[in-house]
Parts: structure tokens; sequence; C-alpha cells
């Protein structure tokens, strides 16, 4: 039986003299590139290091932008992962002109310039504006839930802190009592010794004091959580279980699929960001009438009549446990 066979790696291969010729006119990074350069990355607020630095020259701002929405549009996210395809990448070597900017330079980038990166995202969606690629007519909202640094142990509501003061105090409590039986015990009884202990309260005792300070602080806030790593950042549900997340809101025209808008929150379901993310979408598109499809957790009565007092018709399906109200 044959099978396709390759080429002998031995074998010589003449390849094109320019890596532009590996380029297709209809590639989407032809796009990317036109797309940067057009922009003034400067009054959207990147940053530019003065021209008498001393040391080594930075990389441009553009380029670094060029690499970051590449790695967005290809699924490649890992700073270590963007460097090492700068290496192999031919698509990247033509983007950047063969520049390789280690992972601690992309990190940085994008650590710098959070701002400036979110106006590029409003930047583009005007331009897709002027092209007359929204539809205009009907967009769909949906969330999605990011999760975030924060472990579920560093994130509190008031039941969980006021748990774990009233184990503290408990545990504090048995330690003391053992101090004071310590010395009744026998000697061939192996027990901690009393520095030990007392090293053991005062730990339990510092750490109650910070558990009684968050509790004193979400007290006062309208919060109803708290996250040390993430601030803000909260536990909500994502694919059947309870984890710290974002809730993002996208907005999404019917024309070419395109997203016209986007926004973080931490709210824990997707009921109450109808009338929002439907007006913000109506103001982008510059509609007198707009038609919002979104699924049944958006299903608000409020929610509902603030957006058909606004021109907006949605189409939500209603849940099971309101049909009969």
């Amino acid at each position: 039986m044959s099978y396709i066979e390759g080429v002998a790696r031995n074998q010589l291969i003449l390849f094109p003299e320019s890596i532009d010729d590996y380029i297709e006119e209809d590639n989407p990074i032809q796009f990317i590139d036109a797309f940067v350069d057009n922009l003034d990355l400067q009054e959207l607020g990147f940053r530019y290091l003065p021209p008498e630095t001393i040391g080594q020259p930075p990389y441009n701002p553009a380029d670094m932008l060029k690499l970051y929405i590449y790695g967005y549009l290809n699924r490649v996210r890992s700073n270590r992962c963007l460097e090492k395809e700068t290496h192999r990448n031919i698509e990247l070597m033509w983007l950047l002109k063969k520049l390789s900017p280690d992972f601690k330079t992309i990190a940085d980038f994008r650590k710098d310039n959070k701002k400036a990166i979110k106006k590029v995202c409003q930047e583009f969606t005007l331009l897709c504006k002027r092209l007359d690629l929204f539809g205009g007519e009907l967009v769909a909202i949906d969330g999605s839930k990011f999760k975030a640094v924060n472990s579920k142990k560093r994130n509190f509501n008031e039941a969980k802190l006021e748990k774990a003061i009233k184990e503290i105090d408990e545990k504090v409590d048995d330690y003391l009592a053992e101090l004071e039986d310590n010395d009744q015990e026998e000697a061939h009884v192996s027990r901690p010794d009393a520095e030990d202990i007392r090293a053991r309260v005062m730990m339990l005792k510092e750490r109650g004091r910070k558990y009684r300070e968050l509790l004193a602080r979400l007290k006062e806030s309208s919060e109803t959580q708290i996250s040390l790593t993430d601030p803000d950042s909260r536990a909500m549900l994502n694919n059947q279980r309870v984890e710290v997340c974002y809730n993002v809101q996208t907005t999404v025209d019917s024309r070419h699929k395109l997203i016209i808008d986007h926004e973080v929150t931490n709210k824990a379901t997707d009921h109450d960001q109808l009338s929002q993310m439907s007006k913000r979408a109506k103001e982008i598109l510059g509609v007198d009438e707009l038609e919002v499809l979104a699924d049944k957790g958006y299903y608000d009565a409020k929610e509902i009549k603030e957006c058909v007092e606004n021109g907006i018709t949605p189409y939500i399906p209603e849940p099971a446990n309101t049909a009969q109200n």
C-alpha cells in the first residue's frame, strides 16, 4: 500500500528571497499592520520614553501593540508563548520585522498600557462604524465568566469572616486551656511545649485581628464580598462551580458578528445588565431603534421596561419559574 510521501529532508529548497512574499494580500496581519500604523498612540496614552533615555533603546509601542493584537486574534495569551512565536512564526517575523521582545517586556507592556489598549478597542469600533461594517439593527448580548488570580481562600463575605473569627477564638481558648493543663501532665507524655503553644496563640490572634479588620471594612462598604488579591473580583457560579471571577459583558452586531462593545463587571448574574449594555450599543451605533437578543439570564421586568422606553426591543426567553406569575 502506498502513502503520500514528503520531501527528503536533505533536498535543497529554493525559498522566496523576501519574507514579504510569504504574506498574502488578504492575510489578517496586513490589517493589523495598517490599523496600528494609522493610530496616534501617544494621544491614546501609550507610554513613550524620552529620546534622551540612557541605555538600550526601548521597543516601539506600535510594534508591541501589533504583537499584542496578533496574540489576541490567534488565542496566544501567554507572554512566554508570544516570545517563542516571534522566533519561529513567519507571520510575526513579517509583522515585527524580525524583532523578538522577551516575555518580561511583553508583560510590562500589557501592565503599563491597560487604559491605552482599551482605547484601541474603541478606535477599532469607530473604524468598523466608518467602514459601515455594523448592521445597526440587531445585536446580541451575553456574559462570560473569566477566572481571577484571586483564590477562593482569599475571597470573603460577612458570614465566612464571622465563621473564621469564631473558629480562631475557639482555637485560642483551646490553646490557652492547654497551657494551663501543661504543667499537670505526666512527664512521659509528649505534648507541645509552652513556647510553641504561645507562638500558635500569637499567630491566631494576629490572623483574627486581620479578619476583624476585613469584616469592619466589609460592613462599612456597600459590597457583599471582599477579595484580597484581585479587589474587584467576586465569587460567582461558573461552569457549575463557585469560582472567583469577573463577569465580562459583550455586545455583538449581527451583520458580520463583530464585537461593538464590552464591559468588565463583578456582578454574579446578568439580569441587571440588559438596559445598560443595550443603551450603550444604541449610542455607539447611532441609531434610533435597536433589537436585542439575550438569554433568559437577562430576564428582568425593570430592565425590559427600561429598554422599551429607550427605543430598544429585547427578545428574551421567559424563565420557567416566572411563567406562572
